[in-house]
């Protein structure tokens, strides 16, 4: 089995875990959901700071689902700075069959969307604000911007067509 690795990144309230469950829920069995927040702050509760221990497992837990599953969807703010060099290397494992994604959105837009979520309570604008990270690329070849304009359903719809031309 060839597996296909899906990298969705941006800032918090961007709509990242909802496009990965969406796209999860569209191809179903053998897709891997590596979610960033589920191994960083349920799994092994610790802070995201340069080094913790969340890049690693997230890097095992990928890696483990190459020629596992079908796709492997890895989702989370990632920052480039923590996370960068971790994300290079699982791209060079895949051997390039690796599609990465990035919410280029305006921090209004963000707010906007995170206020339609749950997690509304748990945080607000303020601290969104002292988080945000704005242009935060990886610059890998094919890298693709998602911006305000795109919906939730025209995201997941751009992603299954472009995993659907590279040749399911």
């Amino acid at each position: 089995m060839e597996s296909k690795l899906i990298i969705l990144r941006g800032n918090s309230g961007s709509g990242k875990t909802t496009v990965a469950k969406s796209i999860q829920d569209h191809y179903g069995t053998a897709t891997l959901l590596v979610s960033q927040d589920t191994i960083r702050r349920d799994m092994l509760k610790v802070h995201d700071r340069e080094g913790n221990l969340s890049i690693d497992l997230i890097r095992q837990v990928a890696e483990y689902g190459k020629s596992k599953c079908k796709y492997v969807i890895v989702e989370g703010i990632l920052n480039k700075i923590r996370y960068g060099n971790m994300l290079h290397n699982l791209i060079d494992f895949y051997d390039g069959k690796a599609f990465t994604y990035y919410f280029d959105l305006t921090f209004e837009e963000t707010v906007k969307r995170h206020n339609t979520r749950d997690k509304k309570l748990e945080f607000g604008e303020d601290a969104m604000r002292s988080w945000w990270t704005p242009n935060d690329y990886l610059g890998v070849a094919g890298e693709r911007k998602l911006t305000n304009e795109l919906s939730h359903k025209e995201v997941v719809k751009l992603i299954v067509k472009n995993l659907e031309e590279e040749g399911e």
